[in-house]
């Protein structure tokens, strides 16, 4: 094993694991028969939890009529699988958004991953997904990509070169991470989402989202595998990877019912809905952290 990818395994494994209240959370949600005054409970146990969920609820993103002052009045108002899915992603989100402003790669890598969660919601709809659950879908798809940001955080210098030596010999990002750093940034991707123990639909496409998903078997694999495609072709935000793919596998089309570019063509305008998600990541940018220590 390279000397980069025993570091790099030991930074992770050295990253802080998620406040003990966001697993409470995530375990009672798993159940459907979740008893919302007991997820109200656990929250308002953790003072800097409410305050985020709060702030994210208040937010331009739901357009609320009413300010929301109480984590009962939040889960009344935007249902308990949002709740469950705002505070699983507060934590990284927190990790993105707090570098962005030193990083051109970063902002930009963070509009593409918004983009994937917008179109990954919007192929979970046209799949029948209902509403509350295709906020599953929007959630593995704005975190796809987490483990460029760890490769990117950890080793600047040489994930610079990775990203040169795509764009040069115009190769995938992924086989040049390979190259550089002895391992890519899906399989940290999918190291991080095991540590922080996210729901399956997370780790699969954190860790799985360059491999062509069986769609009878991973509907959300596939929609956030479509939807990272989809981003890229559109040119939306930068992934920093250079290799785009010109269509998507036939049995990815049959599920979805289209074409690329047919899929494409059913999409809209997107800005608006970008605009409020980048208003409402970036209104983490403020307030208390989840994390009391920052990763390594």
């Amino acid at each position: 094993m390279g000397h980069s990818k025993k570091k790099l395994i030991r930074l992770v494994d050295g990253m802080p694991a998620f406040p003990p209240s966001v697993y409470h959370i995530l375990k009672l949600t798993a159940d459907i028969n979740c008893v919302p005054k007991e997820l109200v409970r656990v929250i308002d146990l953790d003072p800097v939890l409410t305050i985020k969920l709060l702030q994210l609820v208040n937010s331009p993103y739901f357009g609320l009529s009413r300010q929301i002052g109480s984590i009962r009045q939040a889960v009344v108002f935007v249902g308990i699988n949002t709740i469950k899915n705002l505070a699983l992603t507060i934590a990284p989100m927190e990790m993105l958004s707090r570098d962005t402003h030193n990083s051109p790669f970063l902002e930009g890598l963070l509009s593409h991953a918004i983009a994937v969660g917008v179109i990954a919601r919007h192929l979970a709809r046209r799949c029948g997904i209902s509403e509350v659950e295709s906020t599953d879908f929007f959630v593995a798809g704005l975190l796809h990509d987490f483990g460029k940001i760890a490769l990117h955080r950890f080793f600047p210098n040489k994930y610079a070169k990775a990203m040169a030596m795509a764009a040069k010999k115009q190769i995938s990002l992924i086989e040049a991470e390979r190259h550089m750093l002895d391992l890519d940034h899906a399989q940290i991707g999918q190291m991080l989402a095991d540590k922080w123990r996210l729901p399956p639909g997370c780790v699969a496409s954190m860790g799985q989202h360059h491999q062509c998903p069986d769609p009878d078997t991973a509907p959300i694999l596939t929609c956030v595998y479509a939807a990272n495609i989809i981003a890229k072709t559109i040119g939306v935000g930068n992934s920093g990877n250079p290799v785009t793919e010109t269509a998507l596998p036939t049995a990815v089309e049959q599920c979805l019912g289209g074409s690329l570019h047919e899929l494409i063509g059913t999409l809209g305008d997107l800005s608006g809905e970008m605009h409020k998600v980048q208003l409402f990541i970036h209104s983490w940018q403020t307030g208390s952290h989840l994390y009391s220590q920052e990763a390594p």
